[in-house]
């Protein structure tokens, strides 16, 4: 894979080195137009040259599909985990499994908000936590809490033995009191406001 995108990417290189060097070359009228138009002409008048230069065009929009293809299918690959049961093939989302750390996680009082991010690749499962975290607690023994309980839990689910990177990234700290405060102005004014009526009770 390494292979044919190190050839893709040289491929394409000269391509667009080759078509940017020939606008250059049109646009300061480098070359006489009277060498163009026999160019043309003997490329026109040559039967071989107008196979060739069609097969080396189909050949460039046959090798674009196919990185396309190539592309698509690593893209995908890439947004699922697929693994072999006895009874056929089994993906799973990352999706599904960045919606599953969020309920593992839901209840640590240490943790206000976390947003995990699962890649993975040949190398194994890379798990990315971006957490906000409250003032009133030991950072270090947090975050190696965050990261015994995803790993884990992420191994219990899918019953794979593939490396699994926990990365953990506080973004944000705030205090008890904040965040009690945001609440409240969440909340709506539950005051009565309005005029009572009495009447007689019989």
């Amino acid at each position: 894979m390494r292979i044919l995108s190190g050839l893709t990417l040289f491929f394409y290189t000269l391509v667009f080195f080759i078509v940017g060097g020939t606008l250059i070359v049109v646009a300061f009228n480098a070359v006489p137009q009277d060498l163009v138009t026999d160019t043309i002409a003997t490329i026109y008048a040559s039967p071989n040259t107008r196979l060739a230069m069609g097969f080396v065009g189909a050949l460039l929009i046959f090798i674009s599909i196919l990185v396309v293809q190539i592309t698509v299918g690593k893209m995908h690959r890439e947004k699922t985990i697929a693994f072999e049961n006895p009874d056929g093939q089994v993906t799973i989302s990352l999706t599904a499994i960045e919606d599953f750390i969020k309920r593992a996680l839901k209840q640590l009082p240490e943790v206000k908000e976390l947003r995990p991010s699962v890649k993975a690749g040949k190398k194994g499962i890379k798990i990315i936590n971006r957490v906000t975290l409250y003032s009133d607690i030991n950072i270090p023994e947090t975050t190696e809490r965050i990261q015994n309980i995803v790993k884990t839990r992420v191994q219990d689910m899918l019953g794979v033995e593939e490396p699994i990177s926990i990365r953990v990234h506080v973004v944000k700290i705030v205090h008890k009191e904040e965040s009690a405060k945001n609440i409240k102005k969440d909340e709506p004014n539950s005051q009565f406001k309005g005029t009572i009526e009495y009447g007689n009770f019989r």
